[in-house]
Order: structure tokens, then C-alpha cells, then sequence
């Protein structure tokens, strides 16, 4: 049933990557894989919140926890793609823009998930 639950919850956050990624996409254009490296940092913040709640609140179903983190977000976070596309830049030559990309999602991406540890305190008061 764990396994249902997990593939479940990945599907709707590969869902929601697609969908936010196309919105992003839409409104920055091509240059720049401005959706990866949003949906990177937004995915840090949620995992950070979801796992200080979880791990933070007795009694938090296991199961919920992890369709939450392995399922939603590991089908919502793009690390792959992120990789793809920094490899791409670097190879186009387009070394700066490849180097925003790694440096502007490793330090996002830090921040967004303390963030998301910080909004976890405040949720159970921890």
C-alpha cells in the first residue's frame, strides 16, 4: 500500500513540475532554465518544511511522510534536468550562464530548504 501511496504522490508532483515548468518557461523564455532552478529551490523549501513537520510531530504517519518526500517531491524536484541543462550551457560555450545556473541553484536551493526547515518550527512550534 506504501508503494501505491508513493507512486500516487509522484505522480502528482511530476504533474505539477510539468506544469509550473511550462507557466515559468512562458514567462522568462529559452535563455535561461529559469524553471529548473524555481522548481529546485521551491521543491528544497517544501521538502525542508514537510520533513521538519513530519519528523517534528508524534505520530505523523510514516507513510504519509514518505509519499510526501520520496513520491510528491522527488517527482517534483528536476535534478536530472537541472544536470542536463548545466552540461549543455558549459558544452554551447555559454560558460557564465552555466555557472549561474550551478552556483544560483546550489545556493538557492540551501536557503530555500533552511527556509523550508524554519517554516516547519513555526508549524509545530518546535
Amino acid at each position: 500500500m506504501r508503494l501505491l501511496w508513493i507512486c500516487i504522490a509522484g505522480a502528482v508532483g511530476t504533474g505539477a513540475r510539468y506544469l509550473l515548468g511550462d507557466w515559468i518557461l512562458r514567462q522568462t523564455g529559452p535563455l535561461f532554465p529559469w524553471s529548473t532552478l524555481i522548481i529546485n529551490a521551491l521543491g528544497s523549501f517544501l521538502l525542508g518544511a514537510i520533513m521538519q513537520v513530519a519528523l517534528s510531530v508524534e505520530g505523523f504517519d510514516p507513510t504519509l511522510r514518505v509519499a510526501l518526500t520520496t513520491g510528491l517531491m522527488g517527482g517534483f524536484t528536476t535534478y536530472s534536468t537541472f544536470n542536463y541543462e548545466s552540461l549543455r550551457l558549459f558544452e554551447e560555450g555559454a560558460l557564465w550562464l552555466g555557472a549561474l545556473n550551478v552556483g544560483g541553484t546550489v545556493i538557492c536551493c540551501l536557503l530555500a530548504g533552511r527556509l523550508g526547515m524554519l517554516l516547519g518550527h513555526l508549524l509545530v512550534g518546535a
